[in-house]
């Protein structure tokens, strides 16, 4: 019975695993037709996940709903935004460079140079896992109730960790603190690669900049606490309303993403910036002449005429009434005149440089002067607006011409060996695709080209500060004239661009004496007028270093001033706002180190030292000129309509 009963059982154990093995290969199929499916065995688990869901406070399920929804609307918006956009390229010509900036040959190079030092490699990642080691014990003591000092900190500028769950949430500090670790060594390892061009080495630190930025865990949803928060807070909502500014910034940008920084219908220019009330008195294909009500009886003799970049809009002076360095200067009692360039369309693309100077620096102070009953004017200009007004004074001392009384600058640049960023994105190659892309938008450098590439100058504060804002919480853009302006960009014609790219950035030509226009070789020491040249300390466009040495090419006495903040809000800074501060040096000494050694802080905004040294170079005083009673018949009243010209 024994031997039966053995039997018996092994054949029970095989019969039970070929069907284990039968039911594992069908695991998953279709029923054979003519076969009735084994129904399930436990039947009642539809019920049980029922009473489970029932046992679910209703406040809590009303969330889950809620969660589950907004994901579901947040899925579909971003599919069919990105499906959309998709088609819209689609459509498009392809890409004419997949490197357009051509970062690869420079960036195989510093590899290269890398590669060719194992020592320095090795050396580099032992330090980097000594810090990741230094970190993970510093985690566990503090996990441990021994609290231990951060192993990597943000720069004090960095706002990505400023929410307080980056520091006192345990796992979101290792994230942030592994990140630090890696982007800097990284680019610290890039930084110190040693025998190559600067200029080679310099790009390659951008980009790596640029890409250890893009891959901060603020950047994403599941690693940024405060975007987690919200979306918890907010059932979702959050999200949803993210993938929808998601979906109209796409739409904006005719299915290339446009990063919304402000809302852009709570400005009206002419309504609510650029209010400064006066007369267009000019205009020829380039320029609108300004002249803005005198809020004086008496002003100074000599007008001031102001000429801000073309690649702007003029009405950065001019954004509000606390603001307005036009009203500013108008109540200093000065007759202000300033120059509305057009944005130009492809029926301009062959307007050279040449031609901006005659008929926009040479047109505009020929119209004040008549306007204003004199011989002689002062000028300002702005950024690349100033760099043209240098090589307009060069141009008039190389003819004899004296109708400029005194220059200032803001924020421009003559020098371009210490130019800011831009430097990077100018060689000949990239020059090249830059042309293809004019050449395919009708002869003409789109104006949202030129603000994408001045966001990427500053992608922290420009870019991933409003994706994140305004995407991963979902929050809409407030509303900021600063930015609204900085939207508000106006094209460039192809011959203008290219050969001021070229022969400024590339070719340095003007600071070495090399550059001609309408038949003048020009040479800054040869302008003698006085010269105020105000610079910004963390001016990444064009930096105080450039202007410096821009500001001694000159033959004449140089006022040089440093103020505190950028390129825009350096400049932009009344009095009344009591903000950032300035240095004052009277000296001009070979270096700026020099200078600075010698400089004095002043509280507060640069406005009055200049108004007060321009004023001196503008002869005595008369009666206020009104606009719409000179010699010029006034056209249209300001803003003009140049500046309403949107791209």
């Amino acid at each position: 019975m024994a031997k039966t009963s053995t039997k018996g059982r092994a054949k029970d154990s095989a019969g039970r695993k070929s069907k284990s093995r039968a039911k594992a290969a069908n695991a998953g199929r279709w029923p054979e037709p003519g076969v009735q499916a084994a129904p399930p065995k436990d039947t009642d688990a539809p019920i049980r996940m029922q009473a489970s869901f029932d046992v679910i406070p209703p406040d809590r399920r009303a969330a889950l709903e809620s969660l589950s929804i907004n994901l579901a609307r947040a899925a579909m918006t971003a599919q069919g935004a990105i499906a959309e956009a998709a088609l819209r390229q689609a459509e498009r010509p392809a890409a004419l460079s997949a490197d357009p900036f051509h970062i690869g040959p420079a960036m195989n190079e510093v590899m290269g140079r890398l590669a060719g030092q194992p020592d320095r490699l090795m050396r580099a990642q032992a330090d980097l896992y000594g810090r990741y080691m230094e970190l993970w014990r510093a985690a566990t003591r503090g996990a441990a109730g021994d609290p231990q000092p951060p192993v990597a900190t943000p720069a004090k500028s960095d706002k990505r960790f400023s929410d307080p769950d980056w520091s006192a949430n345990p796992m979101f500090d290792v994230i942030k603190q592994s990140y630090l670790i890696t982007s800097g060594w990284l680019n610290d390892l890039v930084g110190g690669v040693e025998g190559i061009d600067p200029l080679t080495k310099r790009r390659v630190e951008f980009f790596t900049k640029m890409l250890t930025d893009a891959f901060s865990p603020s950047n994403f949803l599941l690693s940024n606490p405060a975007a987690l928060r919200e979306a918890i807070e907010t059932n979702g909502e959050s999200i949803a309303r993210g993938m929808k500014n998601f979906a109209a910034d796409l739409e904006r940008g005719d299915g290339q993403l446009q990063i919304s920084q402000t809302d852009l219908a709570q400005f009206k220019v002419g309504e609510n910036v650029a209010t400064s009330p006066g007369k267009v008195i000019f205009q020829n294909d380039l320029i609108q002449i300004l002249q803005f009500s005198p809020t004086t009886e008496r002003v100074a003799e000599l007008p001031l005429l102001i000429f801000p970049p073309w690649i702007n809009k003029y009405y950065i002076l001019d954004l509000r009434p606390g603001n307005s360095m036009i009203r500013w200067l108008t109540a200093q009692g000065l007759s202000v005149f300033v120059t509305s360039w057009v944005n130009p369309d492809s029926h301009m693309a062959a307007k050279t440089f040449e031609d901006y100077l005659e008929e926009g620096i040479y047109a505009a102070v020929s119209a004040v002067t008549r306007q204003a009953g004199v011989e002689k004017l002062n000028a300002v200009g702005y950024c690349i607006g100033g760099t043209m007004l240098s090589c307009a004074l060069a141009h008039m001392a190389a003819r004899g011409d004296r109708r400029i009384a005194s220059a200032t600058f803001f924020a421009a640049q003559q020098d371009f060996s210490q130019a800011g960023d831009l430097l990077i994105f100018t060689d000949e190659e990239w020059l090249k695709d830059l042309e293809g892309r004019m050449d395919a938008s009708g002869g003409v450098l789109p104006g949202q080209s030129m603000a994408e590439t001045f966001n990427a100058l500053r992608a922290n504060d420009l870019i991933w500060s409003f994706f994140v804002s305004n995407y991963l919480m979902g929050k809409e853009p407030k509303p900021f004239d600063l930015l609204f302006w900085n939207a508000d960009q106006t094209r460039m014609p192809k011959a203008l661009h290219l050969f001021y790219l070229r022969k400024f950035y590339v070719e340095n030509a003007l600071a070495k004496g090399d550059l001609v226009l309408a038949g003048e070789r020009l040479d800054l020491g040869k302008v003698t007028i006085p010269i105020y040249a105000q610079s910004s300390k963390e001016d990444h466009i064009a930096p105080a270093r450039s202007v410096y040495a821009g500001a001694r090419l000159f033959g004449g006495p140089v006022t040089f001033t440093l103020a505190g903040s950028g390129h825009i809000a350096g400049v932009i800074n009344a009095p009344e706002a009591k903000k950032y501060q300035h240095w004052i040096n009277p000296a001009l000494p070979p270096t700026l180190d020099e200078w600075l050694a010698g400089a004095i802080e002043h509280a507060g905004s640069w406005w009055p030292h200049w108004t007060k040294w321009l004023k001196a170079r503008s002869g005595g005083e008369t009666a206020a000129r009104d606009p719409a009673h000179g010699p010029l018949k006034p056209l249209e009243d300001a803003p003009g309509s140049f500046v309403k010209v949107k791209s």
